[in-house]
């Protein structure tokens, strides 16, 4: 692999030379006044990026992963009812998470490929009449499939059904990279992290908390200490954490922020939209398919690219770092081996994915794929040019 080529997986993702530079600073006292100059612009700026007036921010130092555990944990009690959508592999792993927490979950098994089926969760709601289920999970991006959800849609399943439920929302591959919005979506949890729109080493997990998830800490009974909000509380109002805080990588949340709020979130948006728009015209340019069942739900960060049947997509990831020194994603779950995945999110620009799209070209046909050279760049040259 070579440290001079952009990374095109899903995350982590490429790194701005001012974002590793912030996250590489001098010690400093973390329960001195100046860590709240780190701080506190972190936690406005996230509430920004969801699109909240009064979400309350919690920065953690682990994963998306821990965000997912730190939304469970503060809310509810073993035994509690979760409705859940398995589409992809970042869905079941939270799934298999809220059953090693011992919640009752009631899976609604859905093609990997297709979005979250809000249609069937107003179905289950309207029929749950003593409201037995606590919360809704939906993952906003499916990493593993390249498949975005209407998160909009399942607030409406909710509301159709008048159903209390909490909505707990995954997008650690959408938040900073495609438009969230907490407030109008009625969103109760979102979760994210720091390594795909935020542009930073993973490291920290960022969680969105409703006032109405806020009052579940008083009532939740699973164990937690480290994730626990209600520690991490009391540390802000000192401007400080409960424990020692990743102080550089912190600050390099700070900088992020400041670079996407520089560029305008919307531009942001915009910029991820119109690159994956090459990257599914080169696609189309291959005659291969996205992973994606329909146009409205493909992702603009992520695509999950089919390989005919009987090929190994692996093979593609294998050779394009073994060969080109490039990497691309590889297929997880029920799509091992059947896609490879080009990350198009974070740090990225027209020029960088055409690079991309150019040894995708290569290997494909240095492993005998039908593919003619130069096409899927081509489309991709077209759409850039004229694309807003």
């Amino acid at each position: 692999m070579s440290f001079q080529n952009a990374v095109f997986i899903p995350g982590p993702t490429n790194m701005p030379e001012k974002i590793r530079q912030a996250c590489s600073m001098p010690t400093i006292d973390h329960r001195s006044p100046i860590f709240g100059e780190i701080l506190n612009p972190c936690l406005d700026g996230v509430r920004k990026i969801i699109k909240s007036e009064d979400a309350h921010i919690f920065i953690f130092p682990s994963t998306g992963t821990g965000g997912w555990e730190v939304a469970l944990t503060n809310t509810l009690s073993a035994g509690d009812k979760v409705l859940a959508a398995r589409n992809g592999m970042f869905s079941h792993r939270w799934i298999d998470m809220c059953q090693r927490h011992n919640l009752d979950v009631q899976i609604v098994e859905t093609p990997w490929g297709d979005s979250l089926p809000s249609d069937q969760y107003e179905e289950i709601l309207k029929a749950d009449i003593n409201h037995e289920i606590q919360v809704v999970l939906a993952t906003h991006n499916e990493t593993a499939t390249g498949v975005k959800s209407n998160i909009h849609a399942v607030r409406g399943a909710l509301d159709s059904a008048n159903h209390p439920a909490m909505l707990f929302v995954d997008g650690v591959s959408s938040i900073g990279s495609m438009d969230f919005q907490f407030d109008n979506w009625g969103v109760d949890v979102a979760v994210t992290g720091s390594q795909k729109g935020f542009m930073l080493p993973a490291g920290l997990a960022i969680v969105g908390f409703s006032d109405k998830a806020m009052k579940r800490k008083h009532t939740a009974k699973l164990p937690k200490t480290f994730f626990d909000i209600h520690d991490m509380i009391k540390g802000y109002s000192s401007n400080a954490f409960p424990y020692t805080p990743p102080v550089g990588l912190m600050n390099g949340l700070k900088v992020s922020l400041e670079m996407i709020f520089e560029e305008g979130l919307e531009n942001v948006f915009s910029r991820h939209y119109r690159i994956a728009q090459g990257v599914r015209l080169a696609v189309d340019a291959w005659g291969l398919k996205l992973c994606a069942n329909s146009i409205d739900v493909q992702s603009d960060t992520v695509s999950a690219i089919c390989t005919p049947e009987g090929f190994n997509a692996t093979d593609i990831v294998t050779r394009a770092a073994d060969k080109y020194g490039m990497a691309f994603g590889v297929g997880l779950g029920e799509v091992s081996g059947k896609v490879f995945r080009i990350g198009h999110l974070g740090m990225l620009t027209d020029a960088m994915m055409l690079s991309g799209l150019g040894v995708a070209e290569m290997v494909m046909l240095d492993l005998g794929l039908d593919i003619k050279l130069g096409s899927g760049v081509a489309a991709a040259q077209e759409y850039y040019r004229h694309g807003n």
